[in-house]
């Protein structure tokens, strides 16, 4: 736990490329003591590089699919939508279990860390398998109220089935994670999405498109790609988990039954589950929404996004960095240390996401170009690109805050936040610019763009006054 790394001499990019060798191998435990900015470097590394593995499911999928016609892309597009429901769940237990696992691991209580750890794993299975059942049972159905025509819910389904029943994969994949960040092993993490999407991007030409003795599966391709590649990531977090390669190491005894860990769980995800599933709901009507301008829209805005994620996702790495540091500095007992360290990696994320916007907005016809080649979806993806990154500078602060405030274990206030700036002001905003005033879906990527910028705003003014602080888990 207390192992210190060797002084690094040399010039500054000697030091550099020297101090990310050790962030990728995983080697710097210590993360509530010495430099700041070095302790979140040596944690976002790891983790911004999980982030973009995470983000590159999104953007292969459509890469490929996206060669099966509008169709196909818009059935990822109405799926994927439905998924966010799941990943609000995963992402709500895996907050907890981060929370958790961080502070006890800042006080020195590894034990009750994995307690925590495996107590998480049976809340997720539970949940999970119940989706499963759902998911399977009623997929056509699900197609057909989110708008999709016959003929896509014919093509489609079987990816939709599919992706929902293997839903498990998505949770755990989450969730050990979440266990590994906020026990400090974010290499651990890292390595686990290089392994799934590794996979994924082998599987997914010869299951769409079929090879030799391998039959073409068309869209459905995709989701088996997809589910066997995270169901081997999770394998391999399960060899770590049990095995004692980590700080946290799982028992049989840690996975038994334990009804007051698993309330306790269930008292910081309740906030976690809330947020995530305003935000995901949010982008659920905002995505029926879109379909009623037809196909190209939706299926320009699926692109789109897919892009905003695999941009985004690298910022929740730095996120995700500021989480583990406020849970493991309350843990030590240093608050001020906790607070310093969301300051300077919402600055670094601020200039990264700048960064982004920037490129994004001059290339956003050629990025959408490198997916589609129709003209309309080209035009509405572009569209959507360019509106969506004027709120990037604010939603660099608002994403490392809101993680922050659940890397203390204070669900409730990001839940808050969420409710105010995606339902009370994002959704009727994007209805009344998008139907209303007939804007199209350009008023819909308005209204998305306001609401960032509103819910940074609101995270700053909330954060400033410090009562995540007295937070006790």
């Amino acid at each position: 736990m207390d192992h210190q790394q060797p002084l690094v001499t040399g010039n500054k990019l000697q030091r550099i490329v020297a101090y990310f060798k050790i962030a990728v191998k995983g080697e710097e435990k210590n993360f509530t003591s010495g430099s700041i900015n070095k302790a979140i470097f040596m944690l976002s590394v790891p983790m911004i590089l999980e982030m973009v593995m995470e983000s590159l499911f999104a953007v292969v999928d459509v890469f490929f699919v996206s060669r099966l016609g509008e169709n196909a892309v818009a059935t990822v597009g109405l799926t994927e939508s439905v998924l966010t429901l799941i990943y609000a769940v995963a992402i709500g237990i895996s907050m907890a279990a981060t929370a958790m696992i961080a502070r006890r691991v800042g006080e020195k209580k590894e034990k009750e860390a994995s307690e925590a750890a495996g107590q998480s794993l049976v809340l997720a299975i539970s949940i999970s398998v119940l989706i499963s059942l759902a998911g399977i049972y009623f997929a056509a159905d699900i197609l057909r109220l989110m708008g999709g025509s016959e003929e896509l819910i014919a093509q489609g389904q079987g990816f939709t089935r599919l992706m929902l029943g293997s839903n498990l994969t998505i949770m755990l994949l989450f969730l050990n994670n979440a266990i590994f960040r906020g026990a400090g092993d974010a290499s651990i993490a890292m390595r686990s999405l290089w392994i799934a999407n590794g996979i994924n991007l082998l599987l997914d030409p010869l299951f769409i498109f079929g090879w030799g003795p391998v039959p073409a599966f068309g869209v459905t391709g995709a989701a088996m790609a997809t589910t066997i590649g995270r169901g081997c990531g999770v394998i391999y977090q399960f060899v770590i988990l049990f095995s004692g390669r980590s700080i946290i190491k799982i028992n049989w005894e840690d996975i038994q039954l334990r009804l007051s860990v698993i309330w306790q769980i269930l008292k910081i995800s309740f906030g976690g589950m809330g947020q995530f599933l305003i935000s995901s709901a949010s982008w659920v009507f905002l995505t029926r929404i879109i379909s009623e301008f037809g196909s190209d829209a939706l299926a320009g805005y699926t692109v789109a996004i897919r892009v905003i994620i695999f941009t985004i996702l690298p910022s929740l790495g730095l996120a995700n960095a500021a989480a583990t540091l406020v849970g493991q500095n309350l843990g030590a007992g240093q608050p001020a240390r906790a607070e310093k360290s969301v300051w300077r990696a919402a600055f670094f994320n601020m200039l990264f996401l700048t960064a982004v916007s920037i490129v994004l907005f001059i290339l956003s016809e050629n990025i959408i170009l490198i997916f589609s080649q129709k003209q309309e979806v080209v035009t509405y993806g572009k569209q959507c690109l360019r509106y969506i990154c004027v709120g990037y500078v604010f939603a660099a602060y608002g994403m490392v805050i809101s993680q922050s405030f659940n890397g203390a274990g204070d669900t409730r206030t990001p839940t808050f936040i969420n409710f105010f700036s995606e339902w009370v002001l994002q959704i009727p905003l994007a209805y009344m610019l998008a139907i209303y005033l007939d804007l199209g879906p350009a008023g819909v990527f308005i209204a998305i763009a306001i609401s960032l910028s509103v819910l940074a705003i609101i995270s700053i003014f909330l954060f400033r006054r410090g009562k995540w602080k007295l937070v006790k888990i």
